[in-house]
Formats: structure tokens, C-alpha cells, sequence
């Protein structure tokens, strides 16, 4: 039976209270650390947390420390895994979206094991038309059904995940999370088998859905500070990087419209890091 996910986004961070999307990699604020301790204390009183098997995290700092501190009692007291994850990680390739090396994550998070983290983070920028964490429409959305297609063959019942407002709006969940807010989901079965009928996902076997849990969809997430209801994927949410369906670099003679118009994208998003 496929796992019921935890659905955990990040505490507030340094760029959230400077809107100051050039810092890299930022760690938490004062506030987040705050909004932590809140986390965890939430956490205790919802049973779900207590059947947490494996913990995944995004492999960014402001993740990393969320679970260290949110989720503290779970890693020193039950001793469950965590799992660093690059698959998790935020959408954009701004510095503040852009993670730092392992070597530097594994010396501040020495309590964590990075060895199955992709060799290839943090790199968001090279080899656009392949690079899995590029930020275009077609990587975030196919890194997304890749992240659950590896939660749904896990053997555990309950895996928590630390993860990024825009991918999990984007391409997980489509919903909205405050700072340090969580949701709780369940594989859509019955949807899932619908869209393999269709011929969706992919490789035409149907994509991998979620079905929140009328607890926290109903309270506006478990700690009722999010935003309630489904938010469609707009193509506001990703830059213009693709002509005709066809990803930059395999239309060369766009390529220098194309970086115009990313470029100019960029520059006028006012959205800011998640």
C-alpha cells in the first residue's frame, strides 16, 4: 500500500524578511526558528506525526534546518532516517533558490547522511534541455511526478517531507503553504488509475496524484495558517524557456530570444523565493 505524506514547507527564511532573493541559500530567521518550535509542538498533537517512518528534505539549508529543529524529536528520540533529497528542492535558480555544495551541507548538518544526494546539486543552469533541476516548466513538472513515483514504491506507511512552497504548489500538491505549515496526503488511487486509462504522465502510465486529507484541506492546513483550496499552475510560474514544445537548447536559432525573454522574465518576477 502506497505511504500517506506529511507535507511539511520550510520556516521563514533570511530572503523572506528582506525580500532579498540575492542571498544565497539563506538559513532561517529569527521568526523561522520561532515558527519551528510552533511546528513541532503542532506536530505532537496530530497522531499522523507519530507514524512517521522516514523523514525526506529538501538538500537547501533553510529545508534542512526546518527538520533538524521542527522535527527534532522524531531524529534523536525515535531515531527515524532522513533522507536529503535534490529532487525537493525550489523551483527557480536564483541564488536564494540555489543550494550550496553537499560537502558544505554535510559539514553543517554532520547528523545527516548526503551520500545518495544527485552528484549533479546544486547546478540548476547547465544543459537546460536535460538537467533535471533546470527551471523550466517541462523539469519541475516531470521532477515532481519523479519525487512521488519514489515516495509510492516506498515500503513505509507515513513519510514526512520538507520541502518548498512553489514545487509543491507547482508540481505536487497544488496547494498553498505558510512558513512551517503542513498537510497531509494520500496517493489519489482511483485518480491515478484514470489518468494511466488516458494515457497521461510521462510515459503514458498515468501520473502520480494526491488526495489531501479533508482534516487539513478543510482547516487550511494542520496548523490553519495556509491559504485553502486548489491553485492551478499558471505560465506566469515559469519562465518563457520553451518554442513549439521544443526545451531552448534544441532550437538554436532561438536560443538568443529565448535567453532575452527568460532574462526579462526574471528581472520582473516580483514573486520572490518561496
Amino acid at each position: 500500500m502506497a505511504p500517506t505524506l506529511l507535507l511539511i514547507r520550510h520556516a521563514q527564511a533570511l530572503h523572506n524578511v528582506a525580500s532579498d532573493w540575492s542571498l544565497h541559500d539563506p538559513p532561517l530567521s529569527e521568526l523561522g526558528e520561532q515558527q519551528c518550535a510552533e511546528l513541532q509542538e503542532s506536530l505532537k498533537k496530530a497522531q499522523i506525526a507519530d507514524e512517521v517512518e522516514l523523514i525526506v528534505v529538501s538538500a537547501m539549508r533553510r529545508t534542512l534546518q526546518t527538520a533538524a529543529l521542527g522535527l527534532d524529536w522524531l531524529i534523536t528520540e525515535k531515531k527515524i532516517e532522513v533522507l536529503p533529497d535534490a529532487g525537493w528542492q525550489e523551483n527557480a535558480d536564483k541564488p536564494c533558490d540555489t543550494g550550496c555544495p553537499i560537502t558544505t551541507m554535510a559539514s553543517e548538518f554532520p547528523a545527516f547522511d548526503f551520500s545518495k544526494v544527485d552528484p549533479l546539486y546544486p547546478d540548476k543552469t547547465t544543459n537546460l534541455a536535460t538537467n533535471p533541476y533546470a527551471f523550466t516548466r517541462r523539469a519541475i513538472l516531470a521532477r515532481g511526478q519523479t519525487c512521488l513515483k519514489s515516495l509510492y514504491m516506498r515500503p513505509e506507511k507515513v513519510i514526512a517531507v520538507v520541502s518548498h512552497s512553489g514545487f509543491l504548489r507547482t508540481a505536487v500538491c497544488h496547494r498553498r503553504f505558510f512558513n512551517a505549515d503542513w498537510r497531509v496526503f494520500d496517493f489519489d488511487e482511483e485518480a491515478m488509475e484514470e489518468s494511466k486509462r488516458k494515457g497521461e504522465g510521462l510515459d503514458g502510465e498515468g501520473e502520480f496524484l494526491l488526495k489531501e486529507w479533508k482534516e487539513t484541506e478543510e482547516n487550511g492546513g494542520g496548523m490553519g495558517r495556509s491559504e485553502k483550496g486548489i491553485i492551478k499552475v499558471l505560465p506566469t510560474d515559469f519562465p518563457p524557456d520553451e518554442v513549439d514544445g521544443e526545451a531552448v537548447d534544441e532550437v538554436p536559432g532561438h536560443k538568443v530570444a529565448q535567453w532575452e525573454k527568460r532574462e526579462k522574465f526574471q528581472a520582473e518576477q516580483l514573486k520572490g523565493c518561496a
